[in-house]
């Protein structure tokens, strides 16, 4: 599992920093969370293409979160997209979106089903959106509806035993392949071997939370309780949210990092950083910078902690570590 970040500003971008959209890639595809404007811009500096995108989830209708959709759904149409494509976020949104379609005779050449997700928040959505991922929702606290997505693998490989095997007296072969299936066999001697008892215990599935705007942490406490990695916006240093005032909704980067230690999440991400503070190697002489913001996180957080970064890759192996992923499309 792997996220790639395709803009990490909050309200407004940057020079460096598009605003809000997060790819999540499997092995059987990728998904895009959130899509604020200029994401398909993003998208063609990155292997991801519109062609493959298996569905959309937004998080909540704030411009700098949605914007670049109609744009992105365009886009595909004419790269001759043909399969359908599932849009899940906040009812209005379909409203919003048919709404452009009318207004600049935008004929899409592929079938899209809008999903609520305030229907789908009381339990799993359709077990059919994606094949290898189940998606939950939890709602958040922001000046509108919001909601987080959690991505969680629905089935894990089986390793098989060696000592199992040899003390089932089933030769190496072709019916290792057949039990490592999970399918059952029979020896040549008429003896039948069960693959659950020469396979080793699957490991955890692999669990991924990507928050949207939310001004209170601890409403994913049921969330992250078996999360391997939690994305959450960290727009202000407590400092400047203190001058703001609770209007924005937003969270600080202490409030999520404290919430985060407090909830024994392991990976935390922190991203929808406020356009005041400024890039390390731009940041003028007391300027606002973002190593204030994660300064502040670490203060209050001992686990994997990572800063977003426009086109920044993070990688989540088999044992749940997260890490960055360098090199060509870094």
């Amino acid at each position: 599992m792997e996220l790639q970040f395709l803009g990490t500003s909050s309200g407004t971008p940057t020079r460096t920093r598009n605003v809000a959209g997060v790819a999540l890639r499997t092995a059987g595809g990728w998904v895009l969370v959130d899509c604020g404007e200029g994401t398909q811009h993003r998208i063609l500096r990155t292997p991801l293409s519109p062609h493959d995108l298996r569905a959309i989830f937004i998080t909540h209708l704030h411009g700098d979160h949605c914007y670049g959709l109609p744009g992105l759904l365009a886009s595909a149409g004419l790269l001759n997209r043909t399969a359908p494509l599932a849009i899940v976020g906040p009812a209005p949104l379909e409203r919003y979106v048919r709404g452009v379609m009318e207004t600049t005779a935008l004929q899409l050449p592929y079938p899209v089903e809008f999903i609520d997700v305030a229907g789908a928040a009381r339990g799993l959505l359709d077990a059919g959106l994606l094949s290898d991922l189940a998606v939950d929702t939890a709602a958040l606290s922001h000046r509108i509806p919001s909601y987080a997505y959690g991505f969680t693998e629905k089935t894990v490989e089986r390793r098989l035993d060696a000592a199992r095997l040899a003390a089932a007296g089933v030769p190496r072969g072709p019916l290792w392949g057949v039990l490592q299936a999970g399918d059952d066999v029979t020896l040549p001697d008429g003896r039948p071997v069960r693959s659950a008892d020469v396979l080793q215990p699957p490991r955890r599935p692999r669990r991924i939370v990507i928050a949207g705007d939310n001004d209170t942490p601890g409403l994913l406490a049921d969330a992250v309780r078996d999360a391997d990695v939690l994305v959450h916006e960290a727009t202000y240093t407590q400092a400047i949210l203190e001058k703001v005032g609770p209007g924005p909704q937003h969270s600080s980067a202490r409030m999520v990092a404290r919430f985060a230690r407090e909830a024994a999440v392991p990976n935390l991400v922190l991203t929808h950083f406020s356009p005041r503070y400024q890039d390390p190697e731009s940041v003028r002489p007391g300027a606002l910078a973002l190593a204030d913001v994660e300064a502040e996180a670490r203060a209050e957080y001992a686990g994997h902690l990572f800063m977003a970064r426009d086109l920044a890759r993070l990688a989540l192996d088999k044992q749940g570590m997260l890490s960055d992923v360098r090199g060509p499309g870094a």
